[in-house]
Order: structure tokens, then C-alpha cells, then sequence
């Protein structure tokens, strides 16, 4: 089906004359920081904050492992977590990218929030008897939809350019990144915040016990073993990540300091099983190439892969052959890495969160380690970073989402070199 040897030239010209796409704020909150730099620290240091969880609904206390972010104060009663979560997130990704929202033209801001959970918990306020909503709270009914985080977060900085909201599994995350990039391509934005947000609903926890694809272990921080010949599945968290995206122009103009280039993205759909995966990853593998195509890239000038690595026995194996078969002999030169074995598995926030690692692994020039790689695979045959981070100083990196119901992304990042370049933590030993 997807054959590799076929370029469209055309298509690759169009890319390149385009002007670039940059990255000039982020904001991201997860289990283990209630910041952008706390959370990237965290992730370098190979730190979990995996417990054990109870009052979970049809899981018995203590089987559910998830990195939950605690102490969330919402902004209105009874708000949503994955709203606040997307406010938060929002909030430093603005201020992070330097931004005076009345010196913007806010019809040319776009909005691009992934889908959520609904509020369900009334109906369990309802069926027993009850329902002890605080004043001012809002109704069920205003955070029912999935897009409900999407508009209140446009709605509170007055966003009024497009807004794209996408529930696509663990990939919504990049692909409404990617989303929130063509519409500056198209030209109905010069700017957008995109990005997505996951808190754990029971309805997901359940389903995804009942599919046995979650990890057990006595010390929940070792339990999510990504590429691990004894892993067993993943764990489940929760956290948020923004970007505030704009056209270089726009960025140069207001002179926004830069952390990347999103230099392309491809988005393509495996037509296999709900859940399971083409073993020979031709999908995913073409995805790769095309994308590396459209960035004017050889597989040998990528130097980081940021997997969606769940800790899943077909997952991981199925991803290290899509790299293997896509970068050939440079497979074996890359570093790669899955932070869900410290951060869990955020489903619809898995794709931005760890895209937000991945722009700061090109900054600091520091890749994350995958925790709990004790006895690599020897079927996982990639490098990828065992226990402990090291530095690697690279122009560019790739970017992996592998969704249930065939969703896969792959997105290229280019470091910018330019004088306006964010610059390193300076909280962090230089690389």
C-alpha cells in the first residue's frame, strides 16, 4: 500500500518555498512539575511520580498505576481537571512567548485544543440522589462537549481566529499541532495556541483495564518499561501542553525569541485493527520518510526520535521496526527515548507533552533516558537511552505518535540557530 521509492517532488517544492513555522512559547504541566522547566528537569533526572490509585471505578483499589498531577486548584468550581489543565498549560505558553494580546490581531489567532472527556460525573451526583454543585459552578452541560476546553481557553484570551478541536486517540495531540500549522498555511491565522491536555477519566482507566494493557508492578515507578524485554504494558497520567506556533514573519516582527522549527508532518491512517498493529510497520515507516522528504532531510540528519513507546509488547516492537525501516543504517546513530515510562501515558496530551521534550531536548542539546530499561529487548534493537539522559547535540529530531485506530504522525523539528534562538535553562549544567 504505502510505497516508499514514490516522492512527489511537487509537493516537497511547495513545502520548501513556504515560509517556516516556528515555535515561540510553551507552557506544560505533568506529574512531575507545575511548570514548563520543572517538568523538563524532572524528565532529564529519569523521575516518576507513578503511584498507586484508589476510588476508581470498577478497578479494585491499588491495580490502577497512574502519574497523576495533585494540588490543581480550578479556576471555577467544579471545572473539569483537563480544562484547568489546559488553562495552566495556556497561560505560561503565552507569557512564555512574550506575547501582548493587545498588540496581536486576535482574528488572526487561531485556537487548536484536543478533544476531551465530557463532564460525566453528574450523572453520578444524579443517580444518587444528589448533587452538591458550589456556587457558581457551571453546569454539566457547559463542559459536556469535547471541545469545551477549546473555546474556554479562546474565550478567555479572546481568540478569535480558527478554532480545531480533534479527538483522535493518542495522536490529538500533534495532529492538532498540526492542524493549528495548516491553517497558518492556509492563511486563515498568522498565530495559534495548539496543544491538548489528559486527565484520568474512568472510563478510560476501566476500558483500558479490561483490554490488559496495563502495567502492574510492587514499586509503581518501575512498572512502565519501555523496549524492556519484561515490560507488560503502560501506566496512565495526566498533564498539559501548549504552544503558541506563528509565522516567522510575525515572530521576527515582534521579536519573539525562538525555540524550533516545525519543519514538516506527515498524518496517515494504518487501515489494520482498532488496536492492533501492521507488524511490518509499513505505515509508519512511510509516514517517517515522507515526512524527512518534506523537510529536505536524509535519515542520517535526524539525531533524536522521541517514541510514542508505551511499554506495550507489539507497540515497541512494531515502532523499532517502522525507525529501522525507515532510517536504514542511521537507525543505527539515533538516540531514542520514551518519557511515558516516567510521565505515564496521557493519551490525548501524549502526543504535545512530549512533543514539549522534545523541542527542549533540541534546546539543551540533552537527551531523556527511558527509566526502567534495565534488559533492553534484544528484538528493540535501537539505542534508547537506558536509565540514564546524556547530552547530544543535534540540528533535528522526530517527533512519534502511534494511535489506536490507526492514527500515526510523525513531525520533524529543526533547532533554531538564529540570534532570536532560546536559549538553554540556565537552571540546567550546559550539555
Amino acid at each position: 500500500m504505502f510505497d516508499r521509492a514514490v516522492t512527489d517532488d511537487r509537493n516537497c517544492d511547495r513545502f520548501a518555498r513556504r515560509e517556516p513555522i516556528v515555535i515561540t512559547g510553551i507552557g506544560m504541566i505533568a506529574s512531575i512539575g507545575g511548570d514548563r522547566e520543572s517538568v523538563w528537569r524532572g524528565v532529564r533526572e529519569g523521575r516518576s511520580a507513578v503511584r498507586a490509585l484508589s476510588g476508581v471505578v470498577a478497578i479494585p483499589d491499588g491495580l490502577l498505576l497512574g502519574a497523576t498531577v495533585d494540588d490543581l486548584a480550578p479556576c471555577v468550581p467544579n471545572r473539569l481537571k483537563v480544562i484547568t489543565l489546559c488553562q495552566r498549560a495556556a497561560a505560561e505558553a503565552l507569557a512564555d512567548a512574550d506575547l501582548d494580546l493587545n498588540e496581536v490581531e486576535l482574528d488572526r489567532f487561531g485556537c487548536a485544543i484536543s478533544g476531551h472527556m465530557g463532564d460525566t460525573g453528574w450523572l453520578e451526583r444524579h443517580l444518587a440522589g444528589y448533587d452538591r454543585s458550589a456556587p457558581g459552578a457551571p453546569e454539566w452541560w457547559q463542559q459536556w462537549m469535547p471541545n469545551t476546553a477549546c473555546s474556554v481557553v479562546a474565550n478567555e484570551y479572546r481568540l478569535a481566529g480558527p478554532r480545531i478541536c480533534h479527538s483522535v486517540a493518542c495522536a490529538s495531540g500533534l495532529i492538532d499541532i498540526l492542524a493549528a500549522v495548516r491553517s497558518i498555511r492556509d492563511g486563515a491565522c498568522d498565530i495559534a495556541l495548539a496543544g491538548s491536555a489528559e486527565a484520568i477519566h474512568p472510563l478510560f482507566a476501566a476500558g483500558f483495564y479490561q483490554m490488559k494493557v496495563l502495567a502492574h508492578h510492587d514499586d509503581p515507578r518501575q512498572a512502565c518499561r519501555p523496549f524492556d524485554v519484561g515490560r507488560q504494558g503502560f501506566v496512565m497520567g495526566e498533564g498539559a501542553a501548549m504552544f503558541v506556533i506563528e509565522r516567522l514573519g510575525h515572530a521576527l516582527a515582534r521579536g519573539a525569541p525562538i525555540y524550533a522549527e516545525l519543519a514538516s508532518g506527515k498524518m496517515l491512517a494504518e487501515a489494520h485493527h482498532v488496536t492492533g498493529l501492521d507488524a511490518e510497520s509499513e505505515a509508519l515507516a512511510y509516514a517517517i520518510s515522507a515526512a524527512l522528504r518534506d523537510a529536505r532531510l536524509e535519515p542520517a540528519d535526524i539525531g533524536y526520535v522521541n517514541a510514542h513507546g508505551t511499554g506495550t509488547v507489539q507497540n515497541d516492537l512494531v515502532e523499532t521496526r517502522g525507525i529501522r525501516r525507515a532510517m536504514g543504517a542511521a537507525a543505527n546513530q539515533l538516540c531514542v527515548s520514551a518519557t511515558k515510562s516516567m510521565l505515564g501515558h496521557l493519551v490525548n496530551a501524549a502526543g504535545s507533552v512530549e512533543l514539549a521534550i522534545t523541542v527542549l531536548a533540541l534546546r539543551d542539546a540533552f537527551v531523556p533516558p527511558t527509566l526502567n530499561l534495565t534488559h533492553p529487548d534484544p528484538r528493540c534493537d535501537l539505542d534508547c537511552i537506558p536509565m540514564v539522559g546524556r547530552p547530544c547535540r543535534t540540528e533535528h529530531a522526530l517527533k512519534l505518535s502511534v494511535a489506536f485506530g490507526g492514527h500515526i504522525v510523525a513531525v520533524v523539528l529543526r533547532r533554531w540557530r538564529e540570534a532570536r534562538s532560546r536559549a538553554a535553562d540556565p537552571t540546567l549544567r550546559a550539555a
